[in-house]
């Protein structure tokens, strides 16, 4: 995940990035540099006017079509408040399970 590759091809820099969020420069470069929540992500997109899954591009557009097996993927759930993440096709049906007992 590059997001500094993509506030770059809007135009923006760290710093402007940074204002619009109503942080500094330092706490947003930190934040990159860490494991980012999905609403830090979610602020960053909504400053630089861009899908949140446009952070995650480089990360598919890496694989070549014969890497991709059957079972494998991403799915990102945000479901009242709460946040999955499944891999498989399993874990999405099990997570899917678990929403629907809620």
């Amino acid at each position: 995940m590059d997001i500094k590759s993509i506030i770059k091809e809007k135009g923006y820099t760290i710093q402007d990035v940074a204002k619009k969020m109503g942080v500094n420069r330092v706490t947003l470069t930190l934040t990159l540099q860490g494991n980012p929540t999905y609403k830090k992500l979610k602020e960053i997109a909504d400053a630089i006017d861009c899908d949140i899954v446009d952070f995650f591009r480089d990360e598919v557009s890496n694989l070549s079509t014969h890497q991709i097996k059957e079972e494998e993927l991403t799915a990102l759930i945000q479901h009242k408040g709460d946040f999955y993440k499944a891999t498989t096709i399993a874990e999405l049906e099990k997570i899917v399970a678990e929403i629907k007992e809620k």
